[in-house]
């Protein structure tokens, strides 16, 4: 079983996100509260969890919270302060949005959550001074395969996957010739035959490689 608590402190919030390597639609974050007596066998880093089992947990992991929240990063916002960048706020939008405020935040990777604060964009949500010295005032610990560690991060990895993959089922039925109620947005052969047949929409990535470079040899 994955580890219920990092910090010791009650309210402590797991925090990942789910699209970051797709071409195309948000990049998808979450904040999960767990109460200290949650258990669950099943729980585990969503990337090792069949679509079934995701969708099974879901509704759980929203009925047991204390507190969850889920966040989409779309393309323009992407594309501007580059995927990195977006999917830390999208991790730092959640939070903000979670009543009561966490004591402690657990981040999945090797960066901390508050690493950059307020970046100014054209696109999606611009942070107060107040919810950026929220934010710098709660103490946070980065993990790597925290995912896979601790139940409050894949509790969070299980939402923003799910509900990453509502949004791209949504987005299918207006543009079902990628496929992506299937490949969600991945660079897979089928995806980018596509993007080479029908072109881009406004929903894909413009700052990403859509299409392989074409290599040419001299002989």
């Amino acid at each position: 079983m994955l580890l219920a608590n990092f910090s010791k402190f009650i309210l402590e919030t797991g925090t990942d996100e789910a699209g970051r390597g797709c071409l195309a639609g948000p990049v998808t974050a979450a904040a999960v509260i767990l109460p200290e007596d949650f258990e669950n066998i099943i729980l585990n880093d969503s990337k090792q969890l069949s679509e079934k089992i995701r969708e099974k947990l879901r509704p759980i992991i929203e009925s047991q919270a204390i507190a969850f929240a889920v966040t989409h990063l779309h393309p323009n916002e992407i594309d501007e302060i580059n995927i990195l960048n977006a999917s830390m706020k999208g991790m730092q939008e959640s939070i903000l949005k979670l009543n009561p405020t966490p004591k402690f935040i657990i981040v999945d990777g090797n960066r901390l959550l508050n690493a950059k604060l307020g970046l100014k964009t054209t696109f999606g949500k611009q942070f107060s001074n107040t919810e950026i010295e929220l934010l710098k005032s709660i103490p946070n610990q980065s993990i790597i395969k925290g995912d896979s560690k601790y139940l409050s991060i894949a509790a969070a990895s299980v939402l923003a996957k799910t509900y990453r993959d509502d949004y791209m089922n949504a987005i299918h039925e207006e543009f079902p010739m990628y496929n992506w109620k299937q490949n969600k947005g991945y660079p897979t052969k089928e995806h980018r035959e596509a993007i080479r047949k029908y072109g881009v929409t406004k929903y894909h990535r413009m700052t990403f490689r859509l299409l392989p470079e074409q290599l040419k040899l001299d002989i």
